[in-house]
């Protein structure tokens, strides 16, 4: 079976001039906060993923379907209308947590907010340490 390349790849870009090239200054705040978080959650070093995206840790998923790779455990970015919050694979089961976040959108795998002053960071720590045990779990499988 021929696989299709992931797109978004870790780099060597810089996580701190990517952030500094925020332009609202609450927004650069909260991507700052969620920085320190997400070192202090994961225990690793913050990774741009592609252009956009800031991941932390790393797991090898592999589907049903025989497709696998490799991807960050948790990550943000900051994009003009809101900060998207990606939690690989643990959105799904959680609603009632995420009910409790605050002013959230979510996709598959993201929760969408404008900033941290609209969500419960008690609730959004709950929120990425179960998703970082959970995969580190998964791994162990």
């Amino acid at each position: 079976m021929i696989m299709a390349e992931l797109k978004t790849k870790p780099t060597d870009e810089s996580v701190e001039q990517f952030i500094e090239k925020t332009q609202d200054p609450i927004k650069k705040e909260d991507c700052l906060a969620l920085l320190e978080i997400m070192k202090e959650i994961t225990g690793c070093p913050p990774v741009m993923w592609g252009e956009s995206i800031v991941g932390f840790g790393a797991y090898h998923y592999k589907y049903a379907s025989g497709r696998e790779g490799d991807w960050f455990q948790i990550g943000f970015s900051p994009r003009k209308q809101n900060i998207s919050l990606y939690l690989m694979g643990c959105i799904e089961g959680h609603d009632e947590v995420i009910g409790k976040l605050g002013k959230v959108k979510t996709g598959k795998s993201c929760i969408y907010f404008k900033g941290l002053s609209d969500i419960s960071i008690p609730v959004l720590r709950s929120l990425l340490e179960n998703t970082v045990r959970k995969l580190q779990e998964e791994e162990k499988k």
